[in-house]
């Protein structure tokens, strides 16, 4: 069978990574990730994305900014056709973007949780690097601009691919061809596939409802001494201190276990990681998570306590995030 036009650069990357035991996984992964008949609105994105107004020479591409920009000389009927068929794609969650003079205005400030990362990371210059649960790939053209030199966005979301897909019609080959998206989770990752230079998994153990086994997973997708940075939900307290929230956590009906930092350093030792520290721990703001033009649902705002925002509307801890980086031994 054929390889879709779509699909060859992706398939490309992996002979160029010698990935050939994952290659031929790809067909059925992707015929299952984007999967018309699983996901009604699937072909709509699909045609969003094809008919974005082609872009002139000379676009500028800024992947090392805050705002992931491409700059392109389109006039002002383009531009609102552009912005009209991203929108199409909405909800979008993690940005800032700017992609043909149209500002996405994202739920997440993106790249604050990246300037809180970045400067406890191995440098990426030339890099193998996973990025789990990645959304629509907005830390992987930073990881890009950072000079990574193979990028994989896995997420299992086709409105994410789609999403990503729409950044790449902007982006063009700006990145060297290095980033690229699957849509699977981690779970789909070859077993012991010890790869990767750098794995992170940010926003995603607290929707695990076995985290030692996600954290096993990241760690059998890295090589000796390759890096792991995990970023997720975190509550205050010692080694021994785990909260697990029953039916939701502000709102959400997927959120599983949120131990302390203390306790998520334990968990990770015991996954095996080595040289394990909590590079940073803070409280969620208001100004980081919000619901804006491009995401026009409830956000943080609405699942916390109105009498006390320190508590969720269940009464738990409001949200707090820890990132933590450590090793996967030689």
């Amino acid at each position: 069978m054929p390889i879709p036009a779509a699909h060859r650069p992706l398939y490309r990357a992996f002979l160029d990574q010698g990935l050939d035991t994952w290659l031929a996984r790809l067909p059925e992964q992707l015929a299952r990730g984007l999967d018309r008949k699983r996901y009604g609105d699937l072909p709509a994105w699909e045609k969003a994305v094809a008919k974005l107004p082609p872009l002139p020479e000379g676009r500028e591409v800024r992947l090392d900014a805050d705002t992931v920009t491409v700059e392109a000389d389109l006039d002002a009927s383009r531009r609102r056709q552009g912005e009209n068929l991203l929108r199409a794609l909405a909800p979008w969650r993690k940005g800032p973007y700017r992609l043909g003079g149209v500002t996405i205005d994202t739920e997440w400030r993106s790249d604050w949780k990246w300037q809180r990362v970045a400067p406890h990371l191995a440098p990426l210059a030339g890099r193998r690097v996973l990025d789990v649960g990645g959304g629509n790939g907005y830390h992987a053209w930073r990881m890009a601009g950072a000079g990574a030199g193979f990028v994989l966005v896995i997420d299992p979301s086709p409105r994410f691919y789609w999403q990503f897909q729409a950044v790449r019609h902007f982006v063009g080959e700006a990145d060297g061809g290095a980033v690229h998206f699957l849509p699977v989770g981690i779970e789909d990752v070859p077993a012991d596939l010890g790869f990767f230079d750098t794995v992170f998994s940010m926003g995603v153990l607290y929707h695990r409802p076995s985290p030692l086994e996600h954290l096993a997973q990241l760690r059998a997708a890295l090589r000796p001494g390759g890096e792991l940075v995990l970023e997720t939900l975190v509550v205050e307290g010692d080694a021994t201190t785990v909260l697990l929230p029953g039916e939701r956590y502000a709102a959400m009906p997927n959120v599983y276990f949120l131990p302390s930092s203390a306790a998520l350093g334990t968990w990770l030792e015991r996954a095996g990681f080595a040289n394990v520290r909590v590079v940073d721990e803070a409280d969620t703001s208001l100004d980081e998570q919000r619901a804006t033009d491009w995401m026009t649902f409830q956000s943080l705002a609405d699942f916390l306590d109105p009498d006390d925002p320190t508590r969720t509307r269940e009464g738990h801890p409001a949200p707090r995030r820890a990132v933590l980086i450590a090793e996967r031994p030689r």
